[in-house]
């Protein structure tokens, strides 16, 4: 039997506030993985479980916050190649909006997130995950399909 191709699925939150004008970051921490940038509530599936439930369920493990998973609208599909993984990992990372929850957000991981920010759109902070970056500009601009990482 021959081995089939894996690629590893992961969910992002774009929590969004103030009519959608601000989103949730948070600053990476002690991770071995763009330390020191922010990005989103973010995470990989565990396995027997939708791309709504991760990021439920990373919700409430990074931001303390709980989402109803009918609250989640899919914005975005991103087919990314992440060469600071080993051997240019391959990623599909699904990006949901969302802008109702329970609970104020907190920093639940201090071991792994310095900061847990809310940010306008026209001034996200310069040092950001490239590709959160990128997935958020195709989200404003209304694109539900892109790829990152192949040309680089």
């Amino acid at each position: 039997m021959t081995d089939r191709f894996q690629i590893t699925p992961e969910v992002h939150l774009i929590l969004e506030r103030d009519q959608g004008r601000e989103v949730l970051l948070l600053e990476r921490f002690q991770t071995g993985y763009w330390d020191g940038s922010y990005s989103l509530v973010a995470g990989h599936l565990d396995g027997r479980e939708t791309a709504r439930a991760g990021c439920v369920r990373e919700a409430k493990e990074e931001a303390g916050i709980t989402i109803d998973p009918a609250d989640l609208a899919f914005a975005h599909l991103l087919h990314r190649l992440d060469f600071l993984r080993p051997e240019g990992e391959e990623r599909l990372s699904f990006f949901f909006l969302c802008s109702t929850w329970t609970g104020d957000p907190v920093n639940r991981e201090p071991d792994k997130c310095s900061d847990l920010s809310w940010f306008a759109y026209d001034a996200l902070p310069d040092t950001m995950v490239d590709y959160v970056r990128h997935a958020l500009h195709a989200v404003r601009d209304g694109v539900t399909y892109s790829e990152h990482g192949w040309n680089s």
